[in-house]
């Protein structure tokens, strides 16, 4: 008898067990990666839906923005006859969008640096100091988030009229800045305790103060998380339309331009000036895209910067 033939199989020879890390994919058992290019298929078309969904209704106002009201309502889907650049024009100057456009810039500004300034602040000593009530305080900043901003429409009235602010853009301004702190503080807390102590420790070494060492060292180190949260709070106060229309009810030369827009509409029912109100809502929606694309790869960072330690 041959010795050869009595020797078990080499490994080789064997074949691969079911359920073997080692086993080819698709043999023995089903790869992650399977389930792994599933998931990905599945978000693609998620964000495909939404990115038509969205995308389809603001081309289409972009659209009727150029053309006149029997165009917009007799052929809906098509392109302009022509590029009517007077519907903006009247829109500007005749709908008062102009003046309403400058007071939304004013308050916008002028509430996103205060928002900033404030929220920084409080958001950093928060993150990196250690002190009796500090979570407390925090709490308080994020439970704002869970308040309804309509709730509190009427108790605001009040305390705004008592301070004698109704109907000034510095009420809406404090109230801007009131309503945004929430998220500002609840997202710069934990971007800033990204942030190394080593180069706080280095400053302090090197003579700087409490007050020095946050605006010339930490905030720097922060610009990435600071100008997503400026962003985001852009974009959420040129939107808002529940505040200023009753902060603002009675001062119609201070209007934003959200309740001009409104206003527009309602008068388009009568008037049917539609081209004029497309037009009008194209110049509301413009500067928050441009803003947007300018800054996107700064939100990214900010917010890819902020998720890990």
């Amino acid at each position: 008898m041959n010795p050869q033939s009595t020797l078990p199989p080499t490994p080789a020879a064997l074949p691969p067990k079911t359920g073997d890390p080692s086993a080819p994919a698709g043999r023995g058992r089903k790869g992650p990666r399977s389930e792994v290019r599933l998931f990905a298929g599945l978000g693609h078309v998620a964000l495909a839906v939404w990115a038509v969904i969205v995308i389809v209704p603001i081309l289409w106002t972009f659209l009727a923005a150029f053309k006149n009201t029997s165009e917009i309502f007799s052929s809906p889907w098509t392109l302009p006859a022509e590029l009517r650049w007077e519907n903006f024009g009247r829109a500007w100057t005749k709908a008062n969008v102009g003046r309403y456009f400058l007071n939304s810039v004013l308050v916008v500004s002028c509430s996103t640096f205060g928002t900033m300034l404030l929220g920084s602040m409080a958001a950093y000593v928060l993150a990196r100091y250690k002190f009796w009530g500090n979570r407390a305080i925090y709490y308080l900043f994020v439970s704002g988030l869970a308040f309804p901003v309509f709730l509190a429409l009427v108790p605001l009235f009040f305390v705004v009229k008592n301070l004698g602010l109704l109907d000034t853009h510095t009420g809406v301004v404090l109230v801007y800045i009131a309503y945004s702190l929430p998220f500002t503080v609840f997202f710069l807390a934990a971007f800033f305790k990204t942030l190394p102590s080593s180069v706080a420790e280095a400053g302090m070494i090197d003579g700087c103060g409490h007050t020095r060492l946050f605006f010339q060292v930490m905030m720097p180190m922060a610009k990435p998380g600071l100008i997503s949260v400026a962003i985001f709070n852009i974009i959420g106060q040129w939107a808002q339309y529940q505040l200023p229309l009753v902060l603002l009810s009675n001062a119609k030369d201070k209007w934003v331009l959200t309740q001009g827009i409104a206003d527009i509409s309602v008068n388009a029912g009568y008037e049917a000036d539609w081209s004029g109100l497309f037009a009008a809502l194209t110049i509301a929606i413009l500067p928050m895209i441009i803003v947007y694309a300018v800054f996107q790869r700064q939100i990214q960072a900010g917010l890819t910067s902020g998720a890990v330690k």
